[in-house]
């Protein structure tokens, strides 16, 4: 290998072992799918936050709830987290309401309550879904490109061992093959925390105006239970 080639990535990988082209290969899968899944949370997130604005602004308008909860059932498919929950506290009321001789206050808004945390957690999972993968790649890629970048200075060194006079020219290029692994791996890696602590952070922030609804929502219900 020339002077000039090292300077070229793509020669470094080309010349590389073949443990090192499989962690190459496998880094690269693992930061397209990284990327894949930050512009999907990216995008979900977007659109949950703007869901849930656009309900809380319908909901505290003053609209009734029976009109709320038809609009829901009716757009099934495209309400938003905060509206399913609404939805599923909602219909439990009713259907605790309208039973023969009726039901306890308390009973109905603690039913409402436990059918709106129900979907609250399906919405969160969905809402985390891929943000373990996140996590690991950027707490694991690290590592694997590391193991690329040892294996490889342990691969140039190997071929070394018949040299009588090492020189640098003769070792550098294998080191630059094997330190590509690292920067894969770091490039892999950077990204998922980031987006995985951002992510984190906002799904977080849904999840706390969920929960602040369902206690204001619980309450609301359970004054219209003691009319």
């Amino acid at each position: 290998m020339t002077v000039t080639q090292d300077i070229d990535i793509w020669t470094l990988v080309v010349n590389a072992s073949v443990v090192v082209k499989v962690v190459l290969v496998l880094l690269i899968a693992v930061s397209f799918l990284s990327w894949m899944f930050i512009f999907q949370k990216w995008f979900a997130i977007r659109r949950a936050r703007r869901q849930t604005e656009q309900f809380e602004r319908e909901f505290w308008s003053g609209n009734e709830l029976t009109a709320l909860y038809q609009g829901a059932v009716t757009n099934r498919h495209t309400i938003g987290s905060l509206e399913r929950v609404f939805e599923a506290g909602f219909r439990e009321f009713a259907k605790l309401r309208g039973q023969r001789g009726g039901s306890d206050p308390s009973d109905m808004v603690n039913g409402a309550r436990r059918a709106m945390r129900a979907t609250f957690q399906r919405e969160m999972d969905f809402l985390e879904r891929h943000l373990a993968f996140l996590a690991s790649t950027g707490s694991v890629s690290p590592y694997v490109g590391l193991f690329g970048t040892v294996w490889g200075i342990m691969h140039a060194f190997r071929s070394l061992a018949n040299v009588q006079q090492a020189t640098l020219a003769q070792v550098a290029p294998g080191i630059a093959e094997a330190l590509v692994a690292t920067a894969i791996g770091l490039f892999a890696a950077i990204p998922a925390v980031v987006a995985y602590n951002r992510y984190s952070h906002d799904i977080e922030r849904l999840g706390n105006r969920f929960e602040s609804f369902m206690e204001e929502f619980s309450n609301i219900l359970h004054r219209q239970a003691v009319k």
